[in-house]
């Protein structure tokens, strides 16, 4: 069993210590879930950016606490590139300050399917090892617009919200290195 990422009832701790009287239930309720929902994803999108993971923990942390601070009807239906690209500006400003480049290789492997036999699941653990090697000869574009739609399951707009891009430019960057991924694939396959 993982340990979390962030402890959840800590950032909500937080925010009613700095914040005790504007605290209801209903928004209590709603901040929990968002919490809930993305501090995981939030954590690691971070310590992909900064190479650290308390770092990241800090920078997720500092982005609830904006959030706590925004209006929650101007967020209806885009919570996530908000997060996501709050999150982003604060983990790049850090790597900026620190001058740190990012070293990160791992990936939280989804789980893998239930009705999976031992050597299927084997197979699966070792292609995704192969594939996250490959990943890393991409770009640091590439790298991060494919992370956001396959880790994150954000849609290009969502992802040209968060990176500052063009919804066209990411279509350009999945396309071509998810072409590049499988030819580095086909080629290692042939090799064995």
């Amino acid at each position: 069993m993982h340990e979390p990422l962030v402890e959840s009832s800590h950032v909500t701790n937080e925010v009613e210590e700095r914040f005790p009287q504007t605290m209801d239930r209903e928004f209590t309720e709603w901040f929990q879930g968002v919490v809930d929902q993305f501090e995981g994803p939030l954590v690691r999108y971070a310590r992909r950016i900064i190479g650290d993971i308390e770092r990241a923990r800090d920078v997720v942390q500092e982005t609830l606490l904006q959030l706590y601070r925004q209006d929650k009807t101007s967020l209806t239906g885009a919570i996530a590139p908000w997060l996501f690209r709050v999150c982003r500006n604060r983990a790049l400003d850090v790597q900026r300050k620190e001058q740190l480049m990012s070293s990160a290789t791992e990936l939280d492997l989804q789980a893998l399917p239930g009705g999976a036999g031992p050597e299927e699941q084997l197979v699966q653990l070792e292609t995704n090892d192969r594939l996250l090697g490959l990943l890393e000869l991409l770009t640091a574009n590439q790298q991060e617009v494919i992370r956001l739609k396959f880790q994150n399951d954000l849609s290009y707009r969502e992802i040209a919200e968060i990176t500052g891009m063009t919804v066209s430019n990411v279509g350009v960057l999945l396309h071509t290195g998810l072409k590049k991924l499988r030819s580095l694939m086909k080629d290692g396959n042939s090799d064995e």
